[in-house]
């Protein structure tokens, strides 16, 4: 390793310590929700309760068993593990996202810088929350990345553990079946069986029957309180927001999720004739997921991060005026920050839902990429 290196790992070592110090640690609200079900896991005792409120555990019971190494720590050093394990992380996500595209078209530091000032907020957001998100983007881009390698088997047991970490990386499951691969499709199946029956050998069948139908209901009857929230940038959200709760907004949202499932078919639909089609399409649908999740919130966003590697990597073939939508939409999501534009412009922008139309943009583009046969 150069000088140059051990100086910039000792200065990003040293800048981690301040933030987890004076920032992240004293904080981490969604990392203590995880740690708590882990706990509970532990002891076999009920994960969802409504004594919890606002931070009631929303994942799959697997989740609660698989995390109980981490829950058995105390708190602080728990958090510490946690927030210096994102910020590996992190690192490995880019780093492996900038090995999709087939053909390198822009040096490796372009990539990588346009990405991180890209979704940097996002990044950070994530790391004060402790949240998982960038841990499901690593497991999600593995999976491709074990596509691109022809290893099936590895990339549909990643997609369960992807599930298991964000229940909404269910949508890769008709993606998987339309794939016809047998070995990953046989995979993600078994998979998803034993991560179905794992919960049992703690808390016994009925049990786990129990916990599945409460983690259902918990999803269900927490969702419509969160649609009026600044930040939820779901379809749901925005269309609450411009329109006023009821019927009309709910309709409106399932057919503009209709219709962003139909862009991901028809990506599909174009992928004869491209070497390595599992890349773009797996970036396309995991930028679609904050969108179609009533729980999406805008720091998910983060895991559009090999979306941004496309688009950094290949914005040069775009039509002209493609090119220069997505150069000002990708300039948006990353220079509107509450501490530039102040809390009166950031709030509004956020309330209009423009970070959501941003994105339909690099969908648009992602899409276009794909029209033009180029990835």
């Amino acid at each position: 390793m150069t000088r140059g290196r051990l100086a910039l790992t000792a200065l990003l070592v040293a800048l981690s310590l301040w933030v987890f110090v004076y920032k992240a640690g004293p904080k981490m609200p969604d990392f203590e929700v995880y740690w708590k079900a882990a706990s509970r896991a532990a002891r076999a005792e009920p994960l969802y309760r409504e004594s919890d409120g606002h931070f009631v555990f929303k994942y799959l019971p697997a989740f609660a068993v698989l995390t109980i190494p981490i829950g058995l720590l105390p708190l602080l050093p728990a958090k510490f593990v946690w927030f210096f394990s994102s910020i590996a992380l992190l690192v490995a996500l880019v780093r492996i996202s900038v090995k999709l595209p087939v053909e390198r078209r822009k040096p490796l530091r372009w990539l990588v810088i346009v990405t991180v000032v890209s979704l940097l907020k996002f990044y950070a957001h994530e790391l004060v929350l402790g949240q998982v998100n960038i841990l499901f983007a690593v497991i999600a881009t593995g999976a491709f990345l074990a596509m691109k390698a022809k290893r099936e088997v590895t990339a549909g047991a990643l997609v369960v553990l992807a599930i298991v970490v964000k229940p909404y990386a269910v949508l890769f499951g008709p993606w998987l079946i339309a794939r016809r691969q047998l070995p990953s499709i046989a995979s993600a199946g078994a998979g998803l069986a034993l991560v179905l029956v794992l919960p049992a050998a703690i808390y016994g069948w009925d049990g786990n029957v129990s916990l599945h139908r409460e983690w259902w209901r918990t999803v269900t009857e927490t969702t419509a309180p969160n649609l009026s929230v600044y930040d939820n940038v779901s379809l749901a959200a925005m269309f609450f927001r411009w329109v006023g709760p009821g019927d009309l907004s709910a309709r409106l949202a399932y057919g503009a999720g209709v219709v962003l499932l139909g862009v991901a078919a028809l990506v599909f639909f174009f992928r004869r004739g491209i070497t390595f089609p599992e890349g773009i399409e797996g970036a396309l649908l995991l930028t679609l997921m904050p969108l179609l999740s009533p729980q999406g919130w805008d720091y998910v966003f983060l895991i559009a991060t090999p979306a941004i590697v496309y688009l950094a990597n290949y914005l040069d073939l775009l039509p002209r005026p493609m090119r220069v939508l997505t150069v000002i939409a990708v300039s948006v999501i990353a220079f509107v920050v509450f501490d530039l534009v102040g809390r009166t412009a950031y709030y509004a922008f956020m309330r209009l839902s423009f970070i959501s139309l941003c994105f339909f943009v690099v969908i648009a583009a992602l899409t276009t990429l794909r029209l033009r046969k180029v990835a």
